[in-house]
């Protein structure tokens, strides 16, 4: 787990340049994919298109290692991602695959088929999915988050992700294709335990050009997601008491 500092607070203070509250934050979208699988091309180009869609929809794409041996590595392949992929399979009953989408962390289809992807994301959007409101805001080599009180418990979770990569494929299974991805999760790390009480914390900047924030219940359930792209956004300090 990173360190970071939390401080519970009876007020949630209005800090960050990005939000989501619980009526508005985005469906998590998680791609597990690798630049070694044939079929994963077309659900990235998939997941580009959600990116560039808008806010309701954070997609991220998860890199996984096992294709790694053969004949390709992935230079983006993550073991954690690989990790999360292993827990997601344990809790919905199903097994490993790429390309795999999960939507919301409650239901899996395949990433390449994209009328079963905006299906399971339009009944996301639908359904009662959050009672977690999120603030996040960069101050100086830092992030600042803060957590509105809401129902449930769970792990709050940092995303470091890069936009846009285009990566000409030399062996395996995509020989010789370009291939351009989008969203590619670059570090993922637990950052402290949501209870249901108002908070706020801050933590290292992550590795990766933009940054998400998402609170992740026990079973899975996504209670609330945020992003902001780190590079180009700032905080004021926060005035002293």
């Amino acid at each position: 787990m990173r360190h970071a500092a939390v401080c519970l607070c009876p007020l949630m203070l209005a800090i960050g340049l990005s939000s989501a509250g619980a009526a508005e934050r985005p469906v998590v979208v998680e791609l597990f994919t690798s630049q070694g699988c044939s079929s994963c091309p077309p659900a990235e180009a998939l997941l580009g298109r959600l990116a560039r869609e808008g806010a309701n929809v954070l997609p991220l794409a998860f890199h996984v290692t096992y294709w790694n041996h053969l004949n390709w590595r992935d230079g983006y392949s993550l073991p954690a991602a690989t990790a999360r992929q292993n827990a997601y399979a344990a809790r919905l009953g199903g097994s490993i695959y790429t390309p795999q989408a999960v939507i919301d962390g409650r239901a899996d289809v395949v990433g390449s088929n994209e009328v079963a992807v905006r299906a399971a994301i339009g009944r996301a959007l639908t359904s009662a999915r959050s009672a977690v409101g999120l603030n996040l805001g960069r101050q100086g080599s830092n992030l600042v988050v803060s957590v509105d009180a809401g129902s449930g418990s769970g792990t709050i979770l940092l995303v470091g992700f890069d936009p846009s990569h285009t990566t000409r494929i030399a062996r395996g299974e995509n020989a010789g294709r370009t291939i351009e991805q989008a969203n590619i999760v670059r570090s993922l790390h637990e950052v402290a335990q949501y209870s249901g009480a108002a908070l706020r914390l801050t933590t290292p900047v992550p590795a990766g050009e933009n940054a998400a924030i998402l609170v992740q219940a026990a079973d899975g359930t996504i209670l609330g997601a945020t992003q902001l792209g780190t590079r180009t956004s700032s905080v004021r300090p926060q005035q002293a008491q």
